[in-house]
């Protein structure tokens, strides 16, 4: 799909989640059909298979950490890259068929993800209401709209979508809360580089060497490249062996990274490079990226790289 916008979205459904609330808040989405799929490893096989030029798929929570399905998904099978990440707050409403009033809810259905972050709303408002488990925020609303229970926890978007009354707006505990997708598509060049960016790696440590975790992480200190994310994943071939994903400040066609990413490819088992995007600002994330530690920037590289091929001419001035 290189140079070609995509128009074939796929999302974790159903419809009427998070997922489908951040797809649309793509601008090229907007204009693109939406598909949902009933699994994350649906969503993209479907990309991979040529179906749809993009999936949008969860890939870690702020309070249930990152998505392992999404991870083991990305390291396995025909590569796919990530392109765009929406970080989406997680507002959770209470919502009920027209004419429901908050006293007379007796029922809740959520999804159990929601229904644990909203303990502390559930027992305080609805202390002998019973919730009821289902498989996702959508069919929490759908449940609720064809009266099978008397309320649902759910995304503001599943609210609209099945025309319930919302009872209760950000029953969130904790009101900060987000969740973070990756916009994945079929390898092709990274978006140009922002200035604000991330770097998405798997990557597989040589498990006879020793230190070899430190080598992978040295790799990126001496550069100055600034880690904000690591993760452990087994690879399912035998106890201790795991996979770790890496989220680097920083994008491949900065010279800093990219050497990085070299003495990685020299030190590690192997590599997978899992995209280049940029990063998206959300509150409490700071506001604005960290510069390049002295000496280190583009401009520093390319200043000690002339210096070194004149040594190499015999120019000495």
């Amino acid at each position: 799909m290189p140079g070609t916008p995509p128009t074939r979205f796929v999302y974790l459904g159903p419809e009427g989640t998070f997922a489908e609330q951040a797809l649309n808040s793509i601008p090229a989405a907007e204009r693109g059909s939406h598909t949902p799929a009933r699994s994350v490893p649906e969503a993209l096989e479907s990309v991979r298979a040529g179906e749809a030029d993009a999936a949008l798929v969860p890939l870690e929570n702020s309070i249930g950490g990152a998505v392992g399905v999404t991870l083991d998904e990305l390291a396995e099978g025909e590569p796919l890259v990530i392109t765009r990440e929406v970080v989406l707050p997680v507002e959770f409403v209470l919502a009920a068929r027209p004419g429901t009033a908050l006293p007379h809810v007796r029922s809740v259905a959520a999804h159990p993800q929601a229904s644990t972050q909203c303990r502390g709303w559930l027992r305080a408002h609805l202390p002998d209401a019973v919730v009821v488990d289902v498989l996702s925020n959508g069919a929490a609303a759908a449940g609720a709209s064809a009266g099978e229970y008397d309320a649902a926890i759910c995304a503001p978007i599943g609210a609209g979508r099945h025309r319930l009354d919302v009872l209760a707006d950000k029953i969130a505990d904790h009101p900060d809360a987000v969740t973070r997708f990756a916009l994945v598509s079929r390898p092709g060049p990274p978006p140009p580089p922002t200035g604000d960016d991330v770097t998405s790696l798997a990557v597989y440590i040589a498990h006879d060497r020793v230190g070899a975790l430190l080598s992978v992480l040295m790799e990126l200190a001496v550069r100055g490249v600034n880690m904000s994310r690591i993760e452990s994943r087994p690879t399912g071939e035998a106890l201790g062996r795991y996979v770790f994903f890496l989220d680097c400040a920083g994008h491949v066609a900065d010279v800093r990274l990219g050497e990085a990413l070299q003495g990685l490819r020299r030190v590690c088992a192997d590599v997978r490079f899992l995209g280049s995007y940029p990063r998206q600002r959300f509150p409490g994330a700071g506001d604005r990226p960290i510069p390049a530690p002295a000496g280190l920037s583009d401009a520093d590289y390319a200043d000690a790289a002339a210096w070194l091929a004149r040594l190499r001419a015999g120019d000495l001035s």
